[in-house]
């Protein structure tokens, strides 16, 4: 004969939750039993398995206990939408995870972080947009902006590469001396380095790079892209070493 009722025991072997989870439950009114015995333990009927399953589903899609108990309120047409739009983003955040697993299998490959695909999917803009982004910002249509876009149309992708990598390269030595003083040899000699490479691209003169170094200090795409090398005040540092270098 079957029993009319389970008890706290028999939902735990079916179900897996732990009878401390029950007993919660019941507290805050999301599952109550559907009986009390004379001494106090907890009895529910078969169809309540229904309610709990239910309640179970929607605490592995991560929903709180407060947004549950308000599901439950809605008919079943009413949760099947929510469940919709719930596999929905899911399928997004797995799309993302995805990219974000393909790019640090890259990154330990020894592919260079300016280069890894993620960055099509952020914030933060890739190491050549930046770029194209900082001069057409600085310049708009004056004589230095199409002076370096003539300069970047007459490299090959392979020079635009190699140039790209060395100037990021030039950023990681100076990200490496942040505790020195931004007048110091060496974060100076870096800095000459720095304007070496952007006269292969433009005139650069002190005005110009006055423009740059305030872009890289109050631009939050440069904040955040510079933030990448572990220092959130390499931006800052940057600016006071070029507007050293600069007025020395």
């Amino acid at each position: 004969m079957k029993k009319p009722f389970l008890a706290v025991k028999d939902i735990v072997q079916i179900t897996g939750i732990t009878a401390r989870t029950l007993h919660y439950y019941d507290r805050i009114h999301l599952f109550k039993p559907t009986h009390l015995t004379e001494k106090g333990y907890r009895l529910y009927d078969r169809s309540s398995l229904g309610k709990l399953q239910t309640i179970l589903l929607f605490k592995e899609l991560d929903f709180s206990l407060k947004e549950i108990a308000d599901i439950l309120k809605l008919t079943k047409q009413e949760q099947k939408q929510i469940v919709k739009r719930k596999r929905q983003a899911l399928l997004s955040k797995k799309q993302r995870l995805e990219t974000i697993m393909i790019a640090l299998d890259e990154y330990v490959a020894g592919k260079d972080i300016s280069q890894l695909q993620i960055f099509n999917h952020s914030s933060v803009l890739p190491l050549k947009e930046q770029y194209a982004n900082e001069a057409k910002f600085i310049y708009g249509e004056t004589e230095s902006y199409k002076e370096f876009n003539e300069t970047l149309e007459n490299l090959s992708p392979e020079d635009q590469e190699v140039r790209f990598q060395s100037m990021e390269e030039i950023f990681k030595q100076i990200a490496a001396c942040i505790d020195r003083d931004p007048a110091s040899d060496e974060v100076q000699r870096l800095i000459g380095e720095w304007k070496e490479n952007l006269s292969q691209f433009m005139t650069c003169d002190a005005e110009l790079l006055a423009c740059i170094a305030h872009t890289y200090k109050f631009d939050a795409r440069f904040k955040n892209y510079f933030n990448q090398y572990g220092s959130e005040d390499l931006a800052d540092f940057l600016y006071s070493a070029i507007m050293y270098h600069i007025n020395r």
